[in-house]
């Protein structure tokens, strides 16, 4: 199997702006929440004269957001199948842009809401257009490296938003302060959508259109290096792709919605896929991480001591992304995320136990020790859910249905993002700490799960991983083909040496 080259390796790296994307946009509304002036602006500060109101629009603008991305998970495939993975991305790209410009203008919050909803479609498609782009693109020995990007970047992008917030907080134009803030959101996707005529399309995509020629030539460009001068390493994993895809076609389940819900093997992947992601979430990571001003402010913290913390927390977050997709081919997809989902829910634990005890009180310590509980849960999730989740829902369906497959499994993410986001600021005011109870409890469940049903792809190219569902492949083919013509091979010696042996026996009686 070939391995990437430079140009392999950064146009995975350019296409993760697309990553970046949707984890900026996604983190953003936590600091805009953290600034005063967006606050009052739109009438959502809960220490104002209507509470619930602010509660129940600041829910909203987390709740719209997650719905929207649960659109857009279910509609991009049909757009990845049908225009292919580049055009799919550029269209998403101006989405984005426009979406965030219209929050950036928002001179009403349901103006703001709207934009917000509209971002989320077009982030939802972004983040399963993205893994799915970099799988195929990427040989078997390095795609955990690769495709780990996608998280990686998108918690560079939550990073950057906290930064962001920080930053804006010291701005004394109290409108300039929440719109410059917004407007960072523009920018990762506009130069996706400038640069991405330089991308090449997917040469998994282009079989599936019988566009072989331009399939092999981008191969070559992808996997080529310089010691292989015939491009021998690119022409066997081009006749391994055309293999699968010829075997794919002529499934008689066909291909695309028909085939993921009447395969049994199809439907095993999709509840596989859309587990993986709904346990991933329900580690609490992103209530977390979007309400963590307010749970920085329960434990007495003020002012921009909270946005400085949860900028440092983002930080950390990618900085264990980025060691996460540097053990993945080593360690393998399904021990990591394992030992992920129990450090989550000791350190939640911890957490919750610390904001049981202290919060609203002024022991240093305690709140301390609470800061310090959230710090390491985003190390055991950053270091092994968030990349590990997406490279791994992205390598286990076939081509024929890998859009489908991904949208509907990404679509977890955003269900269990809407519920546990939406219902956290009225949990959190009527259960307080209890609500973490929920991310305390589901994820040794999930491991139990995993462990049983879930199998290891690493190392695996993606026509190999079919074997693990029980498939055919195109591996079966040629073994079959072979031992076929090793068959036809016998009986033909056989038969001269039966008819040698007649000619023999007939000459010594005469």
């Amino acid at each position: 199997m070939g391995a990437g080259n430079r140009f392999n390796f950064t146009i995975v790296f350019f296409v993760a702006l697309g990553s970046f994307t949707y984890g900026f946009n996604s983190a953003v509304i936590g600091s805009v929440l953290g600034l005063p002036s967006f606050l009052n602006y739109f009438g959502l500060n809960t220490n104002g004269p209507d509470p619930e109101r602010a509660g129940s629009l600041t829910g909203a603008t987390n709740g719209l957001f997650a719905g929207g991305g649960i659109i857009g998970c279910l509609v991009v495939p049909w757009l990845l199948n049908a225009l292919g993975r580049r055009l799919t991305i550029q269209l998403i790209s101006f989405v984005c842009v426009i979406s965030a410009a219209i929050q950036v203008g928002s001179v009403h919050i349901a103006m703001f809401l709207v934009g917000r909803f509209i971002n989320g479609v077009g982030v939802g498609m972004m983040d399963v257009s993205v893994p799915i782009y970099q799988s195929e693109i990427s040989p078997a020995t390095s795609r955990g490296r690769m495709v780990g990007s996608h998280g990686f970047l998108v918690v560079v992008g939550y990073a950057l938003a906290g930064w962001s917030g920080y930053g804006c907080f010291f701005i004394t134009d109290t409108v300039l302060q929440w719109r410059l803030c917004l407007a960072f959101q523009i920018i990762a996707p506009l130069l996706l959508l400038i640069g991405s005529p330089c991308m090449p399309e997917s040469p998994r995509w282009l079989c599936t259109k019988d566009r072989n020629d331009a399939a092999f030539e981008i191969l070559c460009k992808l996997h080529g290096s310089p010691g292989d001068l015939d491009n021998s390493l690119a022409r066997h994993e081009y006749d391994q792709i055309c293999l699968q895809t010829r075997l794919e076609v002529h499934r008689p389940e066909g291909s695309g919605w028909k085939a993921v819900f009447t395969k049994n093997s199809f439907r095993k992947r999709l509840l596989l896929g859309f587990f993986v992601q709904c346990v991933s979430q329900s580690t609490g990571v992103l209530v977390v991480n979007n309400y963590q001003i307010m749970l920085y402010n329960g434990l007495g913290l003020e002012n921009s001591l909270p946005l400085l913390l949860y900028a440092c927390y983002n930080s950390w977050a990618a900085f264990m992304n980025f060691v996460n997709t540097l053990i993945l081919d080593r360690w393998g997809r399904i021990r990591i995320m394992l030992i992920g989902m129990i450090g989550c829910s000791l350190s939640l634990s911890g957490f919750a136990a610390m904001v049981a005890e202290f919060s609203g009180t002024s022991n240093k310590i305690g709140n301390g020790f609470g800061v310090f509980f959230l710090y390491l849960f985003v190390t055991f999730y950053g270091g092994s859910m968030d990349a590990s989740s997406y490279v791994y829902c992205a390598e286990i369906f076939p081509t024929s249905i890998r859009a489908q497959g991904v949208g509907v499994s990404v679509s977890g993410l955003f269900i269990m993002t809407l519920i546990y986001t939406q219902a956290g600021p009225v949990a959190f005011k009527n259960v307080g700490w209890k609500y973490y109870l929920v991310f305390i409890i589901i994820p040794w469940f999930g491991a139990v799960l995993m462990k049983k049903f879930c199998p290891e792809t690493a190392g695996l190219s993606l026509e190999e991983i079919d074997e693990l569902f029980g498939d055919r492949t195109n591996t079966e083919i040629v073994t079959t083909k072979e031992e076929s013509e090793k068959g036809r091979s016998l009986e033909d010696e056989k038969l001269r040496l039966g008819t040698s042996g007649s000619s023999t026996e007939h000459h010594e009686q005469v």
